[in-house]
């Protein structure tokens, strides 16, 4: 089954930010879709907020945790 969620190690491998610049990023997306602080991001809602590819995002979510 595909990843739905991005997790912050996902969004700083994603963008190659830290980890901290990518809770970072996390939050803002919360907050630019009003969800709660305890809210998990969906890919879709990721890849809207930052402009990026949903299609290349779920490929690189895919790639097994050796090669992130």
């Amino acid at each position: 089954m595909p990843q739905v969620v991005i997790y912050p190690k996902d969004a700083a491998t994603i963008t190659g930010n830290g980890y901290d610049a990518a809770k970072r990023l996390l939050q803002r997306v919360r907050a630019h879709f009003g969800k709660a602080t305890d809210s998990y991001v969906s890919v879709g809602e990721f890849c809207a907020y930052t402009g990026l590819p949903e299609r290349e995002v779920a490929a690189a979510l895919a790639q097994p945790l050796i090669n992130r």
